[in-house]
C-alpha cells in the first residue's frame, strides 16, 4: 500500500494530534448551515497565516465523501498531470484513504495523466488541506492530482475532462496569490508597500476568477505579472467549473500575510472562493 506521510507537520501546522484538532477548531467558524459547492479555491500557507482564510471556506461548504484535491509542486517537479492512485495520506489526525475509484475515473477521462507519487512527497500545497477535511469529514476519501504545467491547452482539456469524472465530489483547488517583496524577487513599485501592492494585484486577478472568465484570467495574469503560485490548479478549476455549468464564484474571505504590519517588506495574498 502506498502511504504519504506528512512533510510539513510541525512547520505549517501542529504535529501533535490534540494541538492540531484544537487549532483547526479554533480557525473554523462556529456551526453554520453548509451549502453544496461545485469547487472551492483555498490558500496553502501555514495555518497562522492563511489558515483563517481556508477555514472560512471549509466552514461553510459541505465536505462530500470524496474530494478531488488539485495541488501542484512549488519546484515544478513531476508530471504535467500527476495522480496518486491508491493507499492513504497520513496526517497527525490519522489516515485519509485514497478513493481509487474516483482516481480511476479521472485517469480514464484524461488518459494523459500519469501515476506520479514523487510529485506529492515533499509538497505542502495539498497536504495542508487534509486536516481541515478530516476534522469536518473523518471518513473523507481523497483523489490527489498534481498539476505542474502552464500549458493552457493541457489545463483546459484536463478541467473539462475532470467535469465528466467527479460525480458529486467536491473539487478543492489551491493557490496563494501575489508574492511581493525582495525575497521573492518581486519588490513593490516605488512608493508602494508590499501589502498594498499585493492587494492591488490580487483585486485584479480575483475579478476574472469570480467571473470564471478563463480568458480574462490568463490576460490579467500575464499583463500584470501576477505572482501567484497555483496558476495551474486555479486555471483547471475555472475550466472545470465552466464545464459543470457554473457562471460565477464568490469570495468568502481575503487577507495578506502583512495585514498586521503595513510596513512589512514581504506580503502574500490569500483568498477563499466558492463556486456553487
Amino acid at each position: 500500500m502506498s502511504v504519504r506521510n506528512p512533510a510539513v507537520a510541525g512547520m505549517f501546522y501542529p504535529e501533535e494530534e490534540a494541538a492540531l484538532r484544537t487549532k483547526v477548531a479554533t480557525l473554523l467558524p462556529r456551526e453554520t448551515d453548509r451549502r453544496r459547492a461545485i469547487a472551492v479555491l483555498v490558500p496553502h500557507a501555514g495555518y497562522d497565516y492563511s489558515g483563517p482564510v481556508a477555514a472560512a471556506v471549509y466552514g461553510v461548504v459541505e465536505i462530500t465523501p470524496e474530494v478531488v484535491l488539485l495541488s501542484f509542486n512549488h519546484r515544478m517537479a513531476g508530471a504535467p498531470v500527476g495522480l496518486w492512485t491508491e493507499g492513504e495520506w497520513r496526517s497527525p489526525l490519522g489516515a485519509a484513504s485514497i478513493s481509487t475509484e474516483l482516481v480511476d475515473r479521472i485517469s480514464a477521462a484524461f488518459p494523459q495523466a500519469e501515476i506520479d507519487e514523487a510529485a506529492f512527497q515533499r509538497e505542502h500545497s495539498g497536504e495542508v488541506q487534509v486536516p481541515f477535511l478530516q476534522v469536518l469529514r473523518p471518513d473523507v476519501r481523497i483523489a490527489p492530482v498534481s498539476l505542474n504545467t502552464m500549458d493552457r491547452r493541457v489545463l483546459g482539456d484536463f478541467g473539462r475532462a475532470l467535469a465528466t469524472a467527479t460525480g458529486e465530489a467536491l473539487v478543492v483547488a489551491t493557490t496563494d496569490l501575489t508574492h511581493c517583496g525582495v525575497r521573492y524577487g518581486v519588490p513593490p513599485p516605488s512608493g508602494r508597500s508590499a501589502r498594498d501592492w499585493a492587494r492591488e494585484q490580487d483585486a485584479a486577478i480575483l475579478e476574472p476568477i469570480r467571473g470564471l472568465d478563463i480568458e480574462g484570467f490568463w490576460r490579467v495574469l500575464t499583463s500584470r505579472g501576477v505572482t501567484m503560485c497555483g496558476v495551474a490548479p486555479t486555471a483547471a478549476m475555472i475550466e472545470y467549473a465552466r464545464a459543470r455549468g457554473a457562471t460565477r464564484a464568490a469570495d468568502v474571505r481575503y487577507a495578506t500575510s502583512a495585514d498586521d504590519d503595513a510596513g512589512a517588506e514581504l506580503a502574500v495574498g490569500y483568498a477563499g472562493v466558492i463556486v456553487e
